[in-house]
């Protein structure tokens, strides 16, 4: 049984009097409800008085989180949101993620800025492709892990089948807060396990959330609600679930071993305020940070901090360009000068902004595990560390290697310059790589799904206005080349000329055009390395 008095409660404050952080993302595979639970955390949490639906009508479709005309045209996200709201003494900062295979790179990178994750699963399709891949990132990172089980009130899969995917396909070890009473057109409510509740739906409108009621045992629930028929078998598989699943232990859920599960239905406010209990009683505030020379504390003095996204165009009347930056220790203020590392120059911080999706408001200070923006004209890329001195370099900020590969044609020769601006900022943001052929040829764009172009286009045409065309490019790969012998890379750049290129970053980079090209350069040249995924400097 599930000792709920054992679990660790939230601090409401540290020692400075600070609120303590939960930075988490919500990651999922497409259409598992990712976006539906940020909205309804959002309105949990007090931020939001009316929850936007991803394919509803009206304003009622207006989410927070897809703030992108491209978005809210497709239903889907496309770029990473941050939303900071507090609840209860705590401040949290949601990073909703895009769930499509093809904004991966996005997704990664934002990973990188988060203390924990919920992994969302839709209860009728299981663990998906992309669920899967986002979760060993997540495991490779070491971040803790709360599995939402999501659509309970429409036909899945048994909850006992469920467990045993997510179990066994993820490696990975349970624990259970909340169980369904039926599912689909059964369903009545959730077993909230440990805190021996049931809730159950709504009566009508005015009681939007539904109500709780306290059962004497979670072994036997009589309720006038709930049928014998519903009420069996689920307690059957509880009874299962709680003999054969560990209990909680907060050692092993913070090294990302065992995970809480919460099933529950966005859609129909089942479980999500279980979430964000859970969120905060559990989930760890910031957390140490690795550097190339060292780890960074959270509890440290000095001001230290990465760039993990970069925004153009937030607002469209201002073309403004913004730096998400992940505070990893010491008190931030407002009119700070930061040591930036990559240029060897200190920066004044006049304006910094805590965002809310697209709004935003600027902030006197911040603490670590706090996501804040710097408005910036192209100073600050993703990658760059800020200090208050020390010349730093945090690492696990990825490059991939693209997997689809386009030439670009301008459609207006006279818009040549605002397509070389454009395509710059959009890079930097990740929406595409760029690659400028040496031999001065149109630029070849990356990326690592073909969904990214059709934002590029859009994006080029609403944003900038500028129209172009996309050709098939005579290459099939891109590799980043690296060596400690700079004799060896020029005499490769003199034998390949034509399938030289410079990234935005000006790193080295062979456009092969074909596998067998690329497999005879690594053969021909031992001396170079051909890389398929770069830290991000």
């Amino acid at each position: 049984m599930l000792d709920v008095s054992a679990l660790p409660q939230a601090a409401r404050s540290d020692r400075s009097g600070t609120p303590p952080r939960r930075t988490f993302a919500i990651i999922s595979h497409p259409d598992a409800g990712k976006t539906t639970l940020t909205e309804k955390l959002l309105l949990f949490g007090g931020a939001i008085q009316m929850a936007g639906q991803v394919r509803a009508r009206g304003d009622r479709r207006r989410t927070r989180s897809d703030w992108l005309d491209i978005e809210r045209a497709r239903g889907i996200s496309v770029t990473s949101s941050v939303m900071t709201f507090e609840h209860d003494g705590i401040v949290f900062n949601l990073l909703d993620t895009p769930g499509h295979a093809d904004f991966s790179e996005d997704t990664y990178r934002t990973l990188s800025a988060v203390d924990a994750a919920v992994m969302v699963i839709d209860a009728a399709k299981g663990i998906e492709s992309q669920t899967r891949k986002l979760f060993e990132v997540c495991r490779l990172r070491d971040i803790p892990i709360i599995t939402f089980i999501n659509k309970i009130d429409r036909e899945g899969h048994d909850p006992l089948a469920l467990l045993d995917e997510i179990s066994s396909g993820l490696a990975l070890d349970l624990t259970l807060l909340t169980w369904p009473l039926g599912m689909g057109v059964d369903f009545r409510g959730i077993l909230d396990v440990g805190g021996r509740k049931l809730l159950l739906p709504a009566k009508d409108l005015k009681d939007a959330f539904g109500r709780t009621e306290p059962v004497a045992s979670i072994e036997t629930i009589s309720h006038p609600a709930i049928e014998e028929r519903i009420a069996q078998p689920a307690l059957e598989s509880l009874a299962l679930c709680l003999s054969d699943l560990p209990g909680f232990d907060a050692k092993a859920f913070r090294e990302g071993h065992l995970s809480p599960v919460i099933f529950g239905s966005a859609l129909k406010d089942f479980g999500v305020a279980e979430l964000l209990d859970c969120l905060a009683r559990w989930a760890p505030g910031a957390l140490p940070r690795k550097t190339t020379g060292r780890v960074v504390e959270p509890d440290e003095k000095d001001v230290t901090g990465f760039v993990f996204k970069v925004q153009a165009n937030m607002d469209p009347n201002h073309r403004d360009r913004v730096a998400f930056v992940r505070l990893c220790s010491g008190r931030f203020r407002r009119g700070m000068k930061l040591f930036n590392a990559r240029e060897g120059k200190m920066m004044n911080i006049a304006a910094p902004i805590f965002f809310f999706a697209q709004q935003r408001e600027t902030i006197d200070e911040a603490f670590p595990g706090d996501i804040i923006g710097i408005p910036n004209h192209g100073t600050l890329r993703v990658g760059d560390t800020l200090t208050e001195g020390e010349a730093l370099r945090f690492v696990g900020i990825p490059n991939f290697a693209p997997e689809v590969l386009r030439r670009v044609v301008l459609e207006d020769a006279m818009r040549a310059k605002q397509l070389n601006r454009a395509l710059g900022d959009l890079a930097e943001e990740g929406v595409v790589q760029i690659f400028r052929p040496r031999d001065g040829g149109w630029p070849v764009l990356g990326a690592v799904g073909a969904l990214q172009f059709d934002v590029l286009t859009s994006r080029l045409a609403q944003e900038y206005g500028v129209a172009i065309r996309l050709e098939s490019a005579p290459y099939e790969t891109a590799r980043w080349v690296m060596s400690d012998k700079p004799d060896a890379v020029a005499r490769f750049c003199a034998s390949n000329r034509s399938s030289i290129a410079d990234d935005n970053a000006s790193d080295l980079v062979f456009l092969a055009r074909n596998a067998w090209a690329l497999s005879r350069a690594i053969e021909e040249w031992p001396d170079l390395k051909f890389v398929d995924v770069k830290e991000r400097h």
